[in-house]
């Protein structure tokens, strides 16, 4: 005969009043025999109906860890979705066995939110490692920034203050800019807000032209010093003294097109040259 097992029904999720005396102004529902019905669930749909009505149960807890974060940059909205997922992890990770669900809970839910803003928040993505620097630094400068009468802490007094060695701290205060990026659209810091003066963008520079024009100089040097003198005089009168082609020709005492032919030709020579020095050769020269 085969073994049949029986599961008994989970028991039901009951919330604890807000205002009791054992629990004042708590947002902890009463949820014991709950996990204790889920820890005796195998896995399939019954079990996760359970998961669903305690993650039901403790979402207002975890929207309350999560408002404690809403002054860092992120919505409120997002900040609920992680909360409730690092709900979720707790809810799955819990042993009834060890004591109250809430003490357990809060700190997977916390170090969710933190995980969620060390991945995720920053602009500049940067080591964990170097995040931890920054957090370090960026409370001792706060500390010593707030001492009265003192100045702005030197790096030597964060690193006395943090333990760290100075090439730690500049490293740490370099991460405090990497958080949030500036647009390229802000004012220039230097000008003011209000100054009405050029934006980041218009202060950052370009490319410059005139390298790529010395590389193509350079590139056709060879080729330009083999034409003929013929050639050569008519190609720096016509680009380099920006000459027309009918002064041209009347100077050499030729016609127009003849001189358009030519130039049309000294190109294509110099330019077969220039991108193909080992097929080139000698081609036949312009008459």
């Amino acid at each position: 005969m085969p073994t049949v097992v029986t599961t008994a029904p989970p028991e039901p999720v009951t919330t604890a009043p807000h205002a009791s005396a054992a629990r004042p102004a708590r947002d902890a529902p009463d949820t014991a025999a709950a996990f204790r019905s889920l820890a005796a669930l195998p896995a399939g749909p019954e079990r996760e109906r359970v998961q669903e009505d305690l993650l039901r149960a403790w979402l207002p807890m975890a929207h309350r860890i999560a408002w404690r974060f809403r002054d860092k940059g992120e919505s409120t909205e997002d900040l609920r979705q992680v909360a409730a997922l690092g709900l979720l992890k707790a809810i799955r990770r819990f042993d009834p066995g060890r004591g109250p669900f809430e003490p357990f809970a809060i700190p997977t839910i916390r170090g969710e939110l933190r995980r969620h803003f060390r991945d995720r928040m920053w602009d500049v993505r940067v080591p964990r490692r170097v995040q931890e620097l920054r957090n370090t630094v960026r409370a001792a400068y706060a500390e010593l920034a707030h001492v009265p009468g003192g100045r702005r802490p030197t790096v030597t007094q964060l690193a006395d203050r943090t333990g760290l060695g100075e090439e730690q701290v500049r490293e740490g205060m370099a991460a405090l800019e990497s958080y949030s990026a500036l647009s390229l659209d802000a004012a220039n810091a230097d000008a003011g807000a209000d100054a009405g003066g050029p934006s980041i963008a218009e202060l950052l520079g370009g490319p410059d032209d005139g390298f790529e024009l010395v590389v193509d100089r350079e590139s056709v040097k060879d080729a330009v010093r083999r034409l003929p003198p013929r050639e050569r005089a008519i190609l720096y009168l016509r680009f380099f003294e920006d000459w027309t082609q009918s002064r041209i020709a009347e100077r050499l005492g030729i016609s127009q097109m003849h001189v358009s032919r030519l130039l049309t030709q000294i190109c294509a020579r110099i330019r077969d040259e220039t991108l193909h020095p080992a097929e080139s050769g000698d081609p036949q020269k312009p008459t």
